[in-house]
Order: structure tokens, then sequence, then C-alpha cells
């Protein structure tokens, strides 16, 4: 499923939504809320303020007719009125000797405006009234504000809490998501996105859970497809290849015949190596546990390899582990050091560790970002050699073994920017239990009981 894993999802997670989705939701809901409650402060302060002013224009109306009656009736003057006033404003003054009754708001330098009423007389004068824009109308006004902005501010921390809160469960639901989603990718086969996200209310994640339900359901049949194909093939191919090593064992001794069986014991190899590929990506294997020691079993294997292999065991260790599927992680991994790689080859053992260095160019930089991968040779010096699948098989009995393999070249003290590695490191680190999590079933023999 390596390849499965590579299509469907980063190796890196994306954090952006787990820090930021709800912050900026809520500073967006915040920010509508604060332009919305700031428009409807100012309609409703400017309203109050026309309103109070009409209504002191109106009483103010009513104290100069009033002023004007008993002016002509006695000749006094009321209410505080006037009579050609010389602060009167000159438009007032204006309308009024054009024979109209007048009400005007003046500003002042103070603030509160003054409220001017007058009307013409019959001998022709002007009379006229003026007044603050009184204490208790601005109290209410200045209360009215107050009270707007205590809800203008209550509206901004209710918005802010209904972001947070709509964006909290929106980035809950991504993260339930992106979590189904990388246990897909490495292989859950019965992990369901839709299921993994919940919830009663359906949206836009539930579209996408669905779009990556689907996707993994179309990747998933599609790699299962071609492993069938390669299955087949292989298996095809193994009799007829079986049968040309045994017709290639009946020609006379000569170097024609040692190439002959060379290519047919090559290409029976890479049969076998194939139909082990396709059974490790069937993810139908089981691990047959056995307690071992680990130094000393990989100093015995490893000395089948010849004098260009070291072998140190800095501390030994018991594991629980599958020899058979061991051994061939440790020929794979040796195979490859001494094909591609250069002497010495130094296989270390320290604890659960296992590691394999070799002193070659190193591995390349595309195996070492994405893994190992079938029929990529590897870098342009190896001219070709091989087909790629001894890496993948390691990498496939590791994941059986629930033990996990990584890759390194190794470089010199002070690199530069085109230093050369100076070798290659491959690294299995074997799991401290049984392998019951990666599909495997162990089978531990029987020990004697007292």
């Amino acid at each position: 499923m390596s390849d499965f894993r590579g299509r469907l999802l980063p190796a890196r997670v994306r954090s952006s939504l787990r820090g930021g989705l709800r912050w900026k939701m809520s500073a967006a809901i915040a920010l509508v809320g604060a332009l919305v409650a700031l428009a409807l402060s100012l309609v409703v302060h400017n309203a109050a303020q026309v309103s109070m002013l009409d209504n002191a224009r109106d009483v103010q109306d009513e104290r100069v007719q009033f002023a004007q009656r008993i002016y002509e009736a006695s000749g006094r003057e009321q209410f505080g009125s006037n009579v050609d006033d010389p602060e009167m404003p000159k438009m007032v003054r204006e309308r009024a000797q054009a024979g109209r009754r007048i009400t005007y708001v003046a500003s002042t330098r103070s603030g509160a405006p003054d409220i001017w009423a007058a009307v013409p007389l019959a001998d022709g004068h002007v009379l006229s009234l003026h007044s603050r824009f009184n204490d208790r109308n601005a109290t209410v006004l200045a209360d009215l504000d107050r009270v707007l902005w205590i809800g203008s501010l209550s509206v901004v921390l209710g918005g802010c809490a209904l972001g947070v809160l709509i964006g909290g469960q929106l980035s809950k639901r991504l993260r339930k998501a992106a979590t189904a989603a990388r246990e897909v990718a490495q292989g859950e086969s019965d992990v369901r996105v839709r299921e993994a996200i919940g919830g009663v209310v359906r949206d836009e994640t539930d579209d996408l859970a669905r779009a990556v339900d689907g996707m993994a359901d179309a990747l998933r049949q599609r790699l299962e497809a071609e492993r069938r194909v390669t299955a087949d093939i292989a298996h095809e191919l193994r009799t007829p290849v079986t049968g040309l090593l045994t017709a290639a064992e009946l020609l006379p001794p000569g170097r024609p015949s040692e190439l002959v069986k060379d290519r047919a014991q090559a290409l029976r190899t890479l049969v076998e190596d194939v139909l082990e590929v396709a059974r490790l990506d069937s993810a139908a294997e089981r691990a047959e546990l056995q307690d071992i020691l680990l130094g000393e079993f990989v100093t015995r294997r490893a000395g089948t390899f010849g004098p260009g292999v070291s072998v140190q065991v800095a501390r030994e260790s018991e594991v629980t582990t599958d020899p058979r599927r061991l051994e061939r992680i440790l020929g794979n991994l040796l195979a490859n050091a001494a094909r591609h790689g250069g002497t010495p080859i130094e296989v270390t053992v320290d604890g659960r560790n296992l590691r394999v260095r070799d002193h070659g160019p190193g591995f390349p930089e595309e195996l070492l970002a994405e893994g190992p991968s079938r029929f990529r040779t590897g870098s342009r010096d190896r001219a070709g050699r091989g087909h790629g699948l001894g890496l993948t098989i390691a990498a496939g009995q590791a994941r059986v073994l629930g033990a996990r393999l990584t890759f390194r070249n190794i470089r010199p003290a002070d690199p530069s920017d085109d230093a050369p590695a100076e070798g290659a490191e491959a690294v299995l680190h074997l799991p401290e239990h049984a392998p019951t999590a990666t599909g495997s079933y162990p089978m531990l023999p029987a020990k004697a009981t007292d």
C-alpha cells in the first residue's frame, strides 16, 4: 500500500486547519457585527437627536406664538422674548421680515445647539426668543449612546463567541476527517472518513468526506487490480521460467550455456520477487514469531555474505520476531549494499536496532524522500542495475513484523552543498512487543512448564 499512501495524503500534515479556522471565522463575524452595530448606533443616535430637536422646535414655536399674543395685547415681552434681538441669526431675521414664522437650530461653540423661534409683528418689528438645547435632552442622548455602546460591545463579543463555537465545530470535524484520511493512507481499509466525522448537521465537510472515501475506494480497487494482474502474470511466468531453467541445465558445458543459465536464473529470481511483492501488497502475510537473540542471529546470517561484511554487537537483545522474514530483510539490505554501495559493509546490532552501512555514493534522493519503490533502479551512477524490488521487499517484510525501516545518507562532519555522501545506512527498528497491530497473527512456540 506504499503507492496508495503517497497518492492519498502527503506525509506532512497541514496545521492551518488546526490553529486558524476558528479564529478567522470569529474575527470575520466580530468584524461584521462591529460594522453593523456601528451603523445602527449612528442611525439610532442621529434619529433620536433629530426627533428631540424637532420636539424642541415645536415647543419653541408654541412659546413664541404665546409671547406674540401677550406682546400685542399688553406690550410686555414674556418667556425671555426680545424684539429685534441683535443676536438673531441673519437668516431668521430675513425670513421673519418676509412675513413668515420660523424656527431654527443654530450651532454654537459649546456644542449644545440654540433653538430659535421668530414671528413678525404688526408694526413691522420681529419678536424672537431662543434657548439652549436643555441638559435633560443631552443627558438622554448620553444615556442612549452609552446603551448603544454596551449593545455594540455585546454584539461583538457574542459574535466572537459564536465564531469560536462554529469554527471550533468545523475545525474539529476537519481534524477528524484528516485523522481518518491518514489512517486510510496507512492501509486501514475499514476506516471511513464520513463515519469518522459523525455529527447530525450535514454540510460541505460531509461532501469532502464522501469524496475522500470515494477516492480511497477507487485507488484501493485500482491498486488491488494492479496487484492481482502483477501476481497473475508472475504466476503464469513461473512455470515456463522453471522449465527454461531446467532445459538450460541440459545444455553442453561452455560459455554460451553459462550465459543462458545465468539469465534464466535472473529471470526466475525476478519472478519470485514480483510474486513476493504482490503477496506483501495484499496485506495477507502473517508472521510466525519466535524468541531469538538478535546479535547472535545477525552474526550467524551475515557471516555467509563473505569477508566484506563486518558485524558488531553493541548490545545484545532478545526479540520476538519471524526469523525467516528477518533473514530476508537482512539479506536484501546486504545485497543492496554490496551491489550499489561500497565496501566495507558494517552491520551493527544495538538492542532492537539493526544497522547496515556501506561506504558507497549513498541512497538516491528520491528514495530518501518517498521510500522504496518497485522497479526504480536508483541513481544514475548505478547504470540501471537491479529492479528496485530488494528494498521494496525489505520494507514490506518489515511492516509484517511491525518494524520500521528507515534510510539515510552519511554526510561528512563539515559538509558543503555539493559534498558527496560518505555512505548509506539502513536502520531496522524492531518493535518491543509482538506485531499484533500490523495484520499479523503471533504464532509463538509453546514454552515448557514446570
